[in-house]
């Protein structure tokens, strides 16, 4: 059972940014939820040449979340892929690194203890509700030196890279990236849903089901760091479990006319499309200068008054403005162009 506050936390964690390929505003907000399970990462120089954002979306617990967002740039860049140039294949690595680095180390919590903020004690009243969620964590509250177990919470990761003209963007789970051209939404990542084929297949192939839509009939995400839970098929790679964190990735050529990133957890797209969300961040960056307060304006738009339904989860968003695209036409790396149409939530 999830569990939400009486009323919800609106304090706001806003940061900006800014070299000379971009500029950057984020927010983060816990909202209704009893704890904030999100994390990100915003490093406009991961080596000198090259710009890496990232939202960590929990479930479970915060754990994951924040031991990704700690770790999984670091052994991004660290990678022998990565070190040759192959961005592709160090984003694939890095992903999967994060399950094999949690279970091989059984004290691996031990490894956030120094950036862990201790929850306040504020004694608000919890209400209950109907979502099969676990939002304990427990697992974060283990002493010092005591062993840990597999990772049993997990996390989505979206993850934006810019270098030169280049946009690489890896997803595992339901977090979205949108890219704005000529103020037209184009979905650079896919929701990893149960409902989708090629999930579906690889789900039942390993020994899962799907039931109320949900894998087991619990969790209702495809792709996921950490949930070792459904990892745990002996016989098969990590890439072809019920729940792999096994990326999509998508690369893109960015043209003059590919204006700004959102990069969002599903607490923002359970709320607005994402041609809504582009019409919004369109007319409002003309006006305000700073990009983090467009980003807390979209958080308290997509608010919910009182708790039930959509608008109660964590949220998080980062805007990325391209300063200085290159003149090369736009497209998918692959030759395939770009979706005619924005994601509909409807």
């Amino acid at each position: 059972m999830g569990t939400y506050l009486s009323k919800p936390k609106t304090d706001k964690v806003s940061e900006e940014g800014e070299n000379h390929r971009v500029r950057y505003g984020l927010s983060s907000m816990q909202g209704w939820r009893s704890s904030m399970e999100d994390a990100h990462a915003a490093l406009l120089d991961l080596d000198g040449s090259t710009s890496f954002f990232a939202i960590y979306d929990g479930h479970g617990g915060k754990a994951v979340a924040k031991f990704c967002a700690k770790f999984l740039h670091k052994e991004l860049v660290t990678n022998e892929a990565y070190l040759t140039g192959d961005l592709v294949e160090s984003l694939r690595r890095a992903f999967l690194r994060m399950d094999e680095m949690m279970c091989a180390n059984k004290k691996w919590r031990e490894l956030l203890l120094d950036d862990i903020e201790k929850d306040g004690s504020d004694d608000e009243v919890l209400l209950t509700s109907g979502e099969n969620e676990n939002e304990s964590d427990a697992a974060l509250k283990k002493e010092p030196g005591s062993d840990s177990e597999e990772p049993s919470s997990g996390c989505t990761a979206c993850v934006v890279m810019i270098r030169d003209n280049k946009l690489i963007v890896a997803n595992a789970g339901d977090s979205r990236c949108v890219l704005s051209k000529g103020g037209q939404a184009y979905d650079l990542s896919k929701d990893h849903k149960p409902e989708l084929e090629v999930e579906k297949e690889r789900i039942l192939k390993a020994g899962g089901y799907i039931y109320g839509g949900r894998i087991n009939g619990s969790l209702n995400l495809t792709r996921a760091i950490g949930d070792m839970e459904f990892k745990r098929n002996k016989v098969l790679p990590a890439e072809e479990q019920v729940v792999t964190a096994n990326p999509d990735i998508n690369t893109v050529d960015l043209s003059e006319d590919a204006e700004f990133i959102a990069l969002a957890c599903d607490g923002i797209w359970d709320c607005m499309s994402s041609q809504e969300l582009v019409d919004f961040v369109y007319e409002h960056i003309k006006l305000q200068t700073k990009l983090s307060a467009i980003c807390e304006q979209i958080l308290d738009r997509c608010l919910a008054p009182s708790v039930g339904g959509e608008g109660c989860d964590n949220m998080t968003l980062i805007l990325i403005q391209l300063k200085k695209p290159a003149s090369s036409s736009s497209g998918i790396a692959d030759g395939s162009p770009l979706p005619d149409k924005p994601h509909d939530n409807s």
